[in-house]
């Protein structure tokens, strides 16, 4: 059945996690950004805001920036930060921030993120918060198409390498005259 715009009302059942993928793709590009700004610095304008859960499990913040955010922070890398990490393992960054004039360390997993944004480059990313194990879920989903792609591209190599590999027997021949 189709309404007047010509679409159809009812839409398809999606069988595929389509949302959780794009969630997944989503929060590797604020890791990557988050990555890059611990290896490189921030180009030119780009400042990254990080929103986070500042409930989730394994997130460390001062007392005093607790009780002033119970449930949700915003933090701005831009100029003024140190010692910013990426930790894989743990799947958590790092970073000094100054609060009022007081230094201070925080201590995020990337499941806690619910928001990420770069201005300059007009990007903004909103995310659930996740529990640690759909986050776990996600970076192996990525990781095992990442695999799957390597995969591929030896066995590509390998194909390429074999069918280049014909040998012309004419030369071995002996020439009758």
């Amino acid at each position: 059945m189709t309404n007047s715009d010509g679409f159809d009302s009812n839409p398809p059942t999606i069988l595929l996690p389509y949302q959780e993928w794009i969630e997944a793709a989503y929060r590797q590009v604020a890791r990557n950004a988050v990555k890059y700004a611990a290896q490189s610095g921030l180009p030119g304008n780009h400042s990254l805001y990080l929103t986070f859960d500042t409930t989730y499990p394994g997130v460390s913040i001062p007392s005093r920036l607790k009780a002033q955010y119970p449930n949700e922070m915003t933090i701005v890398l831009q100029h003024q930060f140190w010692d910013l990490t990426v930790n894989e393992q743990e799947k958590k960054m790092s970073v000094g921030l100054s609060f009022g004039g007081v230094a201070s360390i925080l201590v995020i997993p990337f499941g806690a993120f619910t928001a990420f944004s770069d201005p300059e480059a007009k990007l903004l990313l909103t995310f659930t918060a996740l529990p640690p194990s759909i986050l776990s879920v996600a970076d192996n989903l990525i990781a095992e198409k990442n695999e799957n792609e390597n995969n591929e591209e030896a066995s590509k190599n390998t194909e390429e390498k074999e069918e280049g590999q014909i040998i012309s027997l004419d030369a071995f021949r002996k020439k009758h005259d």
